[in-house]
């Protein structure tokens, strides 16, 4: 047995196909006898009423114990709602059965007589008085309201949140709780006379009961906003706290004068108030609970609590603190404790199909002592050799052990997709006519075969906006072996400017089961297809003038032109125009693409108005292309691009992209500081008319118009700016993928090279508010620039080692990444390769792993210029260190030359006066430092008591680890003249 399960005492099944609740059960000595023990009163929805006296059953009882310990059974017509116990009646000091069903109240006397035969004592009810409700009844509470000793009132919560109190056999008034919409718990508070329920605001309200007694009388439901037709005030609770959730129970123990606690059972969290509504502490709960119930405990100053969840789990807790846990073998829906005869702090409790039981927790003693063995000898050989077995087993068992399935050359299920060549007849798309052109839409089917036995499978549908399908999502039926099914949507344009891609990607998951996960493991399958380039153009009459047109491009090849006609046949059969070297494309949202292949030279030219419109054409082209030479058999058929690189054309896409972005975050701000202004005058109204004396509104409900104004046009404002940045993005994906087609053509790129250069430029297929593309793009481009880009490796080393950048965050402006993205190019240029192999094999020296704490590296520096191509503070130390690399790369590059004799004249000792003049210039541009260093080599090639000093002092360039770390910390606080 665990430790950890719940003992059954007593327990029995009540009835078949009965239902409880929260309200069917409560615990008292019902029958007032002498012995004061304890009984358990349980009513059903089926109006079936039940008594019961548990105890414990002897082995030889086990069957007579559930029939003996029931006293009484009753079924009384109606639907039990609630039955509570209490004094109930003026003229009687004895507890009654007080017993709620949805059209009415009685109120019960039981009475026990002692048999005088084996039977044992009979017990039967009497109704003392009842009430017809006239409105349905939800829940019920009882307590001395108003102060009144010696006997219980009751009030009853209707369904449509009128509050209806009885003192005794007569009624006395009813109130209807205002904003009500849906009826929650209810709880009567002996402290304060007060009353506490959950409204539909998920909000705490506690109303006193001299507030109910002098309300407005409730002859029926009044508009709120209606003047009062009768004398008396109107219903205000006397404090509210918001929770934010609904609740589940509300409980105020009185079992300690001391105490001053209102225990409320959220969906999520535990809270403990107090009087005046303040939270004392709250416990956030990591389950569902169903119920709950405090009780007393031995220390002073803290309550214990009973705690049922859906798990199945009854919970001890001492205020927050988790005392113990047990298993129950149902979810409870009421718990009460009792004192039986045989057992004193019973945990009763009652599952919602009747399952009553009566345990406890902890263990029972064992009386079980185990025997004497007889005392030997450990043999190591035997037990090392078993040791090993065991190793042995556990190492086969580790290496063929079947939790993930074995890799397998045949897949279980095959996916494929196949994309109709023809428009279909009916087109699906929502959008049906753009600029009085028809949008298609094609048929796209996927076949799903399976292998071997499998269970449903889900299919996924993605396509880029703004493309869309008729049905992105499929529950696929079971599939025997060697069966198959096919999924049939159709594929459209959605929105008014042309996609970035036409391609589209279908996943599938399903679930295969092992010897050791019988629910089976998560498998996920992927297809592509590509769309045709007919569902978002159509075909027009070609402008061969190149001067209508702003963009152009050139692509060289080393093979005659094709006939465009035949390689883009779909659309040469809308055109009028028949003639092989010319082809115009019009997309259905607007735009002109125009083709031509040149009679006389192995070119084409693409020209259209718009830059980002000829990525899809363009890309087309060249796959087209090369499908025809392959299917030709031409082997070394090559394609370029010697025009100069469109920069200027694709940072327009990237500045416009960017301003979307930068307005926005005004939106969100400004949006932020409206709803702040609408929200503090809403306070101060209800301040207001809150008050008792009215007093003037000082114009705020027209600050309040004007404000509530304000915020719709700047929430229509930024909902128009979001679609124009997603329209924006679109085409900033466009600009960037066509650059990188032309970077590729341009640099004669590998495969392996332009996926590098595409995920370096396209790091995101969605802008987020919280990462956008420019960030994630000039991080990408920092990262090749210092790593396989870098000018030496001894850069590239110095990267590595270097520590984390800050946070990404929207820049200021885009100069940054323009400049960027034209050193990218201008490295391409001077052949440059990308290769992410470089960064695993370039080595690290020892100066840079000593400088690889944080701090000891800085990025590279941001001046006006090509301030990448200058080296950093480390790098200038290292290439001290190394005199000979440093004379070959001076030899090569003059450029990076002239600092490093700069730094060299900064550690003579004469050039204490040349520090401060080049410190005092470092704001100066670039070009002016330059002019200056070779008006200083002049000067000191004229000066031949400067030459010596500086030939003594690099005749002494050979010093100490320490001084050379001190020469590098002191070129850290004066950066400047380092860089000088």
């Amino acid at each position: 047995m665990s430790l950890f399960k719940a003992r059954d005492w007593w327990s029995v099944a009540l009835g078949e196909g009965e239902e409880f609740d929260q309200g069917c059960m409560c615990v008292g000595n019902v029958d007032n006898s002498a012995m004061g023990h304890d009984k358990v009163v349980v009513g059903s929805y089926m109006g079936m009423l039940r008594i019961f006296s548990p105890h414990a059953a002897k082995a030889n009882e086990a069957g007579q114990g559930a029939a003996e310990a029931q006293l009484l059974e009753v079924h009384l017509q109606n639907a039990i709602v609630q039955v509570e116990l209490g004094k109930f009646v003026s003229c009687s000091d004895l507890l009654h059965l007080a017993v709620l069903h949805p059209r009415k109240l009685s109120v019960y006397s039981v009475l026990g007589t002692a048999g005088n035969v084996e039977h044992g004592d009979q017990y039967q009810i009497k109704l003392v008085y009842e009430h017809n409700l006239q409105r349905t009844a939800c829940n019920m509470t009882y307590g001395t309201f108003g102060g009144v000793t010696g006997h219980h009132s009751l009030c009853i919560q209707s369904m449509d949140g009128m509050l209806m109190f009885f003192e005794q056999d007569s009624y006395s008034f009813g109130r209807f709780l205002p904003g009500f919409l849906l009826p929650g718990p209810l709880a009567y508070n002996l402290r304060t006379d007060s009353f506490l329920t959950v409204s539909s605001a998920r909000q705490l309200e506690s109303y006193k009961y001299e507030t109910l007694a002098v309300a407005t009388e409730a002859e029926s439901r009044q508009d709120p906003d209606q003047p009062l037709k009768t004398g008396g005030k109107r219903l205000t609770p006397d404090w509210i706290l918001v929770l934010g959730e609904q609740a589940l129970d509300i409980s105020v123990p009185s079992f300690s004068h001391s105490s001053s606690s209102i225990f409320v059972l959220g969906d999520r969290n535990l809270y403990f108030l107090r009087d005046n509504g303040q939270i004392y502490f709250m416990k956030k709960l990591e389950f569902n609970p169903s119920c709950f119930l405090p009780y007393t405990s031995l220390t002073d100053g803290t309550t214990n609590l009973l705690l049922g969840n859906h798990t199945n789990m009854l919970l001890v807790y001492q205020d927050v603190t988790l005392k113990w846990a047990a298993q129950l073998a149902f979810v409870p829906v009421a718990l009460r404790v009792a004192n039986f005869p045989d057992l004193k702090g019973a945990v009763v409790s009652l599952s919602w199909d009747g399952h009553l039981l009566c345990s406890y927790m902890g263990t029972d003693p064992s009386f079980f002592s185990t025997p004497k063995v007889d005392a030997r000898e450990v043999d190591y050989e035997q037990a090392d050799a078993e040791l090993k077995r065991l190793h042995k087993f556990i190492r086969e068992a580790s290496r063929t052990q079947d939790i993930l399935p074995k890799g397998e050359s045949e897949e279980d299920l095959t996916v494929t997709a196949c994309v109709s060549p023809d428009m279909d007849i009916l087109s699906q798309a929502l959008i049906q006519d753009m600029d009085g052109f028809p949008v298609p839409s094609v048929t796209v089917k996927v076949t799903v075969k399976a292998s071997r036995a499998m269970a449903s499978s889900k299919l996924t549908v993605g396509v880029q906006p703004p493309l869309a399908v008729t049905q992105d999502q499929f529950v696929l039926e079971p599939l025997g072996v060697g069966s198959s099914t096919e999924v049939v949507f159709s594929a459209f344009l959605n929105g008014r400017f042309p996609p970035a891609d036409l391609s589209g990607d279908i996943t599938l998951s399903y679930s295969s089961p092992t010897e050791f996960n019988p629910k089976g493991v998560p498998h996920v399958i992927q297809c592509q297809f590509n769309l045709p380039l007919a569902l978002v153009c159509t075909a027009t009459s070609p402008s061969k003038s190149s001067s209508s047109s702003i963009f152009k491009i050139t692509v060289d090849t080393n093979q005659p032109p094709v006939d465009l006609a035949a390689i883009f046949p779909e659309i040469a059969a809308q055109s009028a125009d028949n003639e092989g070297n010319s082809l115009a494309f019009r997309f259905l949202p607007g735009g002109l693409v125009t083709v031509l292949a040149s009679k006389t030279s192995q070119r084409y030219r693409i020209q259209s108005d718009a830059f980002e419109d000829m990525w899809l054409v363009v890309n087309e082209l060249v796959h087209r292309v090369d499908v025809h030479f392959a299917k030709q058999g031409v082997d070394d058929f090559k394609k370029s691009f010697s025009g100069p690189l469109p920069l200027k054309d694709y940072f327009l896409s990237v500045d416009h992209h960017f301003q979307l972005r930068v307005s926005a975050q005004k939106y969100q701000d400004l949006l932020s500081e409206r709803a702040a202004q609408f929200r503090a005058i809403q306070r101060r109204l209800l301040t207001r008319f809150k008050d008792k004396t009215p007093a003037p509104l000082q114009n705020l409900d027209t600050l309040l118009d004007a404000t509530y104004t304000q915020v719709m046009s700047l929430a229509e404002a930024a909902e128009e700016n979001a679609c124009q940045l997603e329209e924006a993005f679109v085409r900033l994906r466009s600009s960037t993928q066509l650059l990188v087609l032309l970077l590729s053509l341009w640099q004669g790129l590998t495969p392996e090279q332009t996926n590098i250069l595409e995920a370096t430029m396209l790091p995101l297929l969605h802008d987020t508010p919280q990462l956008g593309w420019e960030e994630s793009c000039d991080a990408a481009l920092s990262h090749l620039l210092r790593t396989c880009l870098s000018r030496s490796p001894k850069d590239q080393a110095t990267t590595l080692a270097q520590a984390g950048g800050p946070t990404l965050g929207l820049p200021r402006d885009t100069a940054r990444l323009k400049k960027h993205i034209t050193l990218l190019c201008e490295r391409l240029a001077k052949g440059g390769r990308l290769s992410l192999a470089s960064e695993a094999n370039a080595p690290v020296p020892a100066q840079v792993q000593n400088l690889a704490g944080p701090g000891g590296v800085e990025p590279i520096a941001e001046l006006a210029g090509d301030e990448t191509e200058e080296p950093q503070d480390a790098t200038k130390f290292i290439k001290k260190k190394q005199p000979s690399k440093k004379a070959k790369k001076d030899k090569d590059k003059k450029v990076s030359s002239e600092p490093s004799e700069g730094a060299m004249r900064e550690e003579t000792s004469a050039a204490g006066e040349v520090k401060k003049k080049e410190s005092s210039k470092g704001k100066d541009t670039r070009k002016e430092l330059s002019k200056e260093d070779k008006e200083a080599k002049k000067e000191s090639s004229s000066s031949s008591k400067e030459k010596k000093e500086r030939d003594k002092e690099a005749g002494d360039r050979k010093v100490s680890k320490k001084a050379s770390a001190g020469k590098v910390k002191e070129k850290k606080k004066n950066p400047e003249a380092g860089e000088a």
